[in-house]
């Protein structure tokens, strides 16, 4: 008899839940190779190979519609493995680069030295963000910032990130000196950053409510604070206050 496992076995075995492999069954994306008199479900080694698959290809950012249709089209799953493959092959080496690019930022920032757009965000893919994008301010949000970007030239995206890059210092420059929140030194950096996030919002009004939430943003999640907290320690609550201040008085 060829080896099977229950649902709870699997759901440990891959790092999941139950009621995930239930969800998937749901969607045809994963159905159980056997159903028992009791009624649980039980999954074969075929299940196995198609389950590496819908964790892989979530990790490489697929939604469930769209791993369904490749499920849907494989034949072969040898020849699908192999195709995912050189995908991880292609992740693996946009990860190494990410790992070389922070360590350059580190080493520049620990040396004083001046960073470049094109050497800290190589690597980076800004559709990673899609769904939390998507989450926070609807698709169209999402759907507008994007065909923005893709009509770039690669000059025009790294003077963008270097615009950025400018204004993080600078905000930390004011912070690492003393200077206020509200002064006008600091609020003309608020300016700039506005200004820049206007870009990427292609001419609709950055609003009051969303320019104070970006900033909160900034503070809860540490892949954005981090941008700013390079610059010293405190300096992505700083950034936060100012934006703070600036909204309530110019939005």
């Amino acid at each position: 008899m060829s080896t099977e496992w229950s649902i709870q076995d699997l759901a440990k075995a891959a790092g999941t839940t139950s009621r995930t492999l239930r969800h998937y069954g749901q969607l045809g994306l994963l159905p159980p190779s056997r159903i028992g008199t009791n009624g649980y479900r039980y999954y074969d080694q075929n299940s196995l190979v198609r389950l590496q698959r819908i964790l892989l290809l979530r990790e490489l950012g697929l939604g469930l519609p769209v791993i369904a249709e490749v499920l849907a089209g494989e034949q072969d799953p040898a020849a699908a493995l192999r195709t995912h493959l050189e995908l991880l092959r292609q992740e693996q080496d946009r990860i190494r680069r990410q790992i070389e690019s922070v360590q350059t930022t580190l080493h520049k920032t620990e040396r004083g030295e001046q960073l470049m757009a094109a050497e800290v965000f190589d690597g980076f893919d800004h559709t990673q963000y899609k769904d939390e994008v998507i989450e926070r301010w609807g698709k169209d949000a999402y759907d507008s910032g994007d065909k923005w970007w893709r009509s770039l030239s690669e000059e025009q995206k790294q003077a963008h990130f270097q615009t950025h890059l400018d204004i993080a210092a600078d905000y930390g420059r004011a912070h690492a000196a003393g200077l206020a929140p509200d002064s006008a030194e600091v609020q003309a950096i608020v300016a700039r950053h506005r200004a820049w996030i206007g870009d990427g919002w292609q001419g609709k009004a950055v609003l009051k409510e969303a320019f104070i939430g970006l900033g909160e943003m900034y503070v809860a999640d540490p892949r954005f604070g981090g941008n700013y907290d390079v610059h010293g320690k405190g300096t992505v609550e700083f950034v936060r206050d100012a934006m703070k201040v600036y909204a309530e008085a110019n939005l």
